[in-house]
C-alpha cells in the first residue's frame, strides 16, 4: 500500500536527481480562474516519468541491479527508466509500440537503452515485456501501476504544495493513471479541501469510463495527439487510488489538445506535447469548475514530435479561427479575383494561399471555384469576410467553421 512515509522517502531521494520545477503563472488562457503551471515539460528528459522511474530503481536490490531491468512505454517512461538506469550502471532494455514517434526511440536511444519495438500500441509493448522479463529476470519497471512509481509521481505535488501551499485546485493528465494517483494521494493527505482534476483525451477515456462503471475495463482502440496517455486499460492501483482520491474526470477533443498546445507555444512560450497539454484545455475550455479559484495545471511533458508539430499548430490555428478557409464560386473573368483579394485586403486579413479551379462542377459554365485560406484575427473576422463576400454577390459554397 502506498503511505505518506513511501511519498516524504521518495521527495528526498528525488531531491537533486530530478529537477524542481518552477510554478509559472499563466498568461491570459482563461479568465475564469487564477491559472498557474507545474512545467513538468521542463523535466530532465521533458517528462515527470523520470520521478517515479529514478525512484523504483533507487530502491533496487543488488540482484536486481546485476540483472537489468525491463519497461514498456509510449516514450516518455521510457527516456525516464533508461536515465536512471544508464546513472545507477543498470542494463535496461525497452519495448516501445512502434507507432512511437521517432524522436522518443532515438532519445530512449540516446539515453543507453536496448531499445525493442513492437507492433501494436502500448498495450502489445507491455506483454512483450512482460515475456521478456519472464525469460530472462529483469526486473519490470511499470509505467504507472507501481507504488514506487506511484510515489515518484508523486513529488511533483510535494513540490508544488511547497512552493504554492494556498492551491485550491489541481489539474493533471492521465492516462494509466500513475501521475494523478500520486498527486492526489499527496494532496489529500496534506489538504483535503483541496480538488483533484483528471484529464483524458475524449479518445483514450479508459480510466473514466472505469471509474464511472466501477471496474476497470479495456478499450478497444485508442488513436489520440495525446499519445503518451493512449492507454487502453488502467492499472489496478492506480484505479483505486483514482477512485478513492480524485474529485472528477473530464475529457477534452483533439481539436481543444491542439488549440491548447498552439496557446502554450504564443502565450507562455512553452512546448507541450498533446498529453501534457490536455490539463491546459480543460481550464481553456470551461471543463471545470474552477471559477475564482486559484488553480495549478499540470503540464506533464514537451516530447512532441517536431515532424508533427506544424500539422497540429495549423489544425489548432484552424480551431480557434486563426485561419480561415472559404471556397467560392466567382465569373472566371479579368479583375474578378482583383475585387476578393481587395475585399480580403481591406479587412486586414492575410492571405496564405489561393487554389483556382476552372473546372468545377458549377451551376454557370462561365464561372469557376476559388479556394483562400487566410489569416485572420478570431472566428468573428472571418464571419465577417465572409458576409461582405456574400453582399458582393459572391457565392460562399463552404468554410471550415
Amino acid at each position: 500500500m502506498l503511505t505518506m512515509d513511501k511519498v516524504n522517502d521518495a521527495y528526498g531521494v528525488l531531491k537533486g536527481v530530478v529537477r524542481h520545477t518552477d510554478i509559472q503563472k499563466a498568461h491570459t488562457f482563461t479568465r475564469k480562474c487564477q491559472l498557474f503551471f507545474k512545467p513538468e515539460n521542463l523535466q530532465k528528459t521533458g517528462s515527470f516519468k523520470v520521478r517515479g522511474a529514478a525512484y523504483k530503481i533507487a530502491k533496487l536490490s543488488e540482484t536486481e541491479r546485476e540483472k537489468g531491468v525491463i519497461a514498456c512505454s509510449a516514450g516518455n517512461h521510457a527516456q525516464g527508466v533508461a536515465l536512471a538506469a544508464k546513472k545507477n550502471g543498470i542494463k535496461s532494455i525497452i519495448c516501445l509500440p512502434e507507432g512511437a514517434p521517432i524522436s522518443k526511440i532515438e532519445a530512449t536511444k540516446s539515453y543507453g537503452a536496448e531499445v525493442c519495438l513492437v507492433p501494436g500500441v502500448y498495450d502489445d509493448a507491455y506483454k512483450k515485456a512482460l515475456e521478456l522479463r519472464d525469460e530472462f529476470g529483469y526486473t519490470f519497471v511499470h509505467p504507472f501501476d507501481d507504488e514506487d512509481v506511484i510515489a515518484g509521481q508523486a513529488t511533483v505535488a510535494m513540490e508544488a504544495l511547497e512552493d504554492m501551499p494556498d492551491i485550491e485546485a489541481v489539474v493533471v493528465p492521465i492516462g494509466g493513471g500513475g501521475l494523478i494517483s500520486g498527486i492526489a494521494y499527496a494532496v489529500k493527505n496534506i489538504n483535503p479541501k483541496i480538488k483533484v482534476y483528471g484529464v483524458q483525451s475524449e479518445s483514450a477515456p479508459s480510466m473514466l469510463n472505469s471509474i464511472r462503471d466501477g471496474k476497470i475495463e479495456t478499450l478497444t482502440s485508442v488513436s489520440t495527439i495525446a499519445d503518451g496517455i493512449a492507454v487502453k486499460t488502467p492499472g489496478e492501483n492506480t484505479f483505486r487510488l483514482v477512485n478513492e482520491y480524485v474529485d472528477d474526470i473530464v475529457t477534452v477533443s483533439e481539436k481543444e489538445i491542439c488549440s491548447a498546445i498552439l496557446a502554450l507555444i504564443e502565450k507562455q512560450k512553452m512546448i507541450a506535447e498533446g498529453a501534457g497539454a490536455v490539463s491546459v484545455a480543460a481550464a481553456m475550455f470551461d471543463k471545470l469548475p474552477i471559477e475564482g479559484k486559484k488553480v495549478l495545471s499540470v503540464v506533464s511533458g514537451g516530447n512532441i514530435d517536431v515532424t508533427n508539430l506544424s500539422s497540429v499548430l495549423k489544425r489548432g490555428l484552424l480551431n480557434t479561427g486563426r485561419i480561415t478557409s472559404i471556397t467560392i464560386e466567382l465569373m472566371d473573368k479579368p479583375g474578378q479575383l482583383e475585387r476578393v483579394v481587395s475585399l480580403i485586403s481591406q479587412s486586414g486579413a492575410n492571405i496564405n494561399d489561393i487554389r483556382h479551379k476552372r473546372a468545377a462542377n458549377t451551376q454557370n459554365i462561365y464561372s469557376c471555384n476559388l479556394t483562400i485560406e487566410m489569416e485572420t484575427r478570431d472566428f468573428s473576422h472571418g464571419e465577417e469576410i465572409i458576409d461582405k463576400l456574400e453582399k458582393l454577390g459572391i457565392k460562399v459554397l463552404n468554410n471550415n467553421y
